[in-house]
């Protein structure tokens, strides 16, 4: 039997995932967390074998959740579970201990063959991921959402993720959580780097 946990904010995400795996006999989610905080508090009790992540949480980035969860509990598999079909972001996770990367328009049999395929110690990307992965690196830079562009506009006015929250009425975990998602989608080190591609690019 193998034991999930599925990180995830969005509850028909969540139940989405439920009804995929309630008729698989031999997989078993033994546990639902909204947040990174939930997924660590828990983790001190119980271990799973696989944890399937959304990278973009409430208070954490996916990607720094998942070095850390593999920091502390390296036997677990996790497995990356997102809307973003960014190269750096699938390359991100994978530096960071994920076996997996899978897409949220993924079937039921793409989700059961990556939780079937990392518990053997074997890495799994679902269709559309790795057609993601297979991009040329010289393809066109990515569009920032609508948040993200919001966000990123006022980090180059100079303002706080405390002033960012308060203009965008979002918690300042939130805003925090997008900066980092941002740097790992165009792969670059700091803000001042990101901003430089922003406005080459004419993406604010």
């Amino acid at each position: 039997m193998i034991n999930l946990v599925l990180v995830e904010d969005h509850s028909f995400v969540t139940e989405g995932v439920r009804a995929m795996l309630a008729t698989e006999h031999g997989i078993t989610c033994i546990h639902y967390c909204a947040t990174g905080a939930a997924l660590l508090h828990f983790l001190k009790q119980q271990q799973p074998d696989v944890i399937l992540m959304d990278i973009n949480l409430p208070d954490a980035s996916g990607i720094d959740l998942c070095r850390e969860v593999k920091h502390l509990y390296p036997a677990i598999f996790i497995i990356a579970l997102s809307i973003n079909n960014q190269p750096g972001v699938i390359r991100k996770m994978i530096e960071h201990g994920a076996s997996g990367f899978v897409l949220k328009d993924a079937d039921k049999y793409e989700l059961i063959n990556a939780i079937t395929t990392v518990i053997k110690g074997k890495q799994f990307f679902s269709r559309s991921a790795a057609a993601a992965m297979r991009k040329p690196d010289k393809s066109a830079v990515p569009a920032l959402t609508r948040r993200e562009k919001e966000i990123l506009t006022l980090i180059a006015d100079g303002l706080t993720n405390k002033e960012i929250a308060e203009n965008l009425f979002i918690e300042v975990s939130t805003v925090d959580s997008h900066r980092k998602n941002m740097l790992a989608k165009y792969d670059v080190k700091n803000t001042s780097a990101l901003i430089k591609i922003a406005v080459v690019h004419k993406l604010i």
